[in-house]
């Protein structure tokens, strides 16, 4: 991959918790305000759409699934032409328990060179995961989605 973004977060919960937070559409809406179709089985389609608007923002496939410690999703943009046009990017979360809390690792990878899908993620990463580890540890997200 040529363009990548990760960012590493420790969360006091369990790896179950935070896998059914990252893969339940009950829960995504809470602290993210989409939700995301998808079986999370290898092979599966996944799309991510707004929880009010509806609207498709990205669809791919699940590429890999090994519940509570490994999601890959092949990923494409759907709403943005400029975005669509580099195809799809690859995002890996990694669960891992790590002295009473879970490391939760997020990268978000294209081929494209200096790919602007990776710029935009890597803005929206960093608010996503603050509010779902702020959400996991106190009950509330830090703002509403």
């Amino acid at each position: 991959m040529k363009s990548k973004f990760v960012y590493v977060t420790y969360i006091r919960t369990t790896q179950q918790k935070l896998w059914d937070a990252l893969t339940k559409p009950e829960f995504q809406k809470i602290y993210w305000g989409v939700v995301q179709e998808s079986a999370f089985e290898k092979g599966s389609s996944w799309k991510m759409i707004g929880a009010d608007s509806g609207t498709l923002f990205d669809a791919g496939e699940i590429l890999e699934a090994d519940a509570p410690r490994k999601l890959v999703i092949k990923w494409r943009n759907e709403w943005k032409a400029e975005l669509k046009a580099e195809g799809f990017t690859r995002c890996t979360y990694e669960l891992a328990e790590d002295r009473g809390s879970i490391k939760l690792t997020v990268t978000h990878e294209s081929e494209v060179d200096n790919s602007q899908m990776i710029v935009a993620v890597s803005g929206g990463w960093p608010s996503i995961l603050s509010n779902l580890k702020t959400w996991l540890e106190t009950g509330e997200a830090l703002r509403k989605a």
